[in-house]
């Protein structure tokens, strides 16, 4: 099993940046690909980008691209999301999860497996 617990989020105007982590617990982590989903309040959790378990291939929504950066250490049981040129509707609740490999990669919140608690990002206009 394999806990999650975001941390970095918080209040920024638009065009800042902010960086979110995630750190893992276990000794498998390298064993799973990693994502970062959001949900707006009202709205349901979407995808963000995502990672292979050796950091090579990344995938993000085309509402990000070009703007955020995931990346992972596997020494430190973590992975990141590098948020630049934040816009207001980038305000929402962020959150990492895990999926086992093998299994394809999926942009698909039942795919997943573990899911931290969530962070709070607000992007002010």
């Amino acid at each position: 099993q394999v806990q999650l617990v975001e941390s970095g989020g918080g209040l920024v105007q638009a065009g800042g940046s902010l960086r979110l982590s995630c750190a893992a617990s276990g000794r498998t982590f390298s064993s799973y690909r990693m994502g970062w989903f959001r949900q707006a309040p009202g709205k349901e959790r979407e995808f963000v980008a995502r990672i292979s378990w050796n950091g090579v291939s990344t995938y993000y929504s085309d509402s990000v691209k070009g703007r955020f950066t995931i990346s992972r250490d596997n020494a430190k049981n973590s992975v990141y999301l590098q948020m630049n040129s934040l816009k207001p509707e980038d305000t929402a609740v962020y959150y990492c999860a895990a999926q086992r490999v093998p299994g394809a990669p999926s942009s698909f919140v039942r795919e997943y497996d573990y899911w931290g608690q969530g962070t709070q990002v607000t992007v002010s206009s």
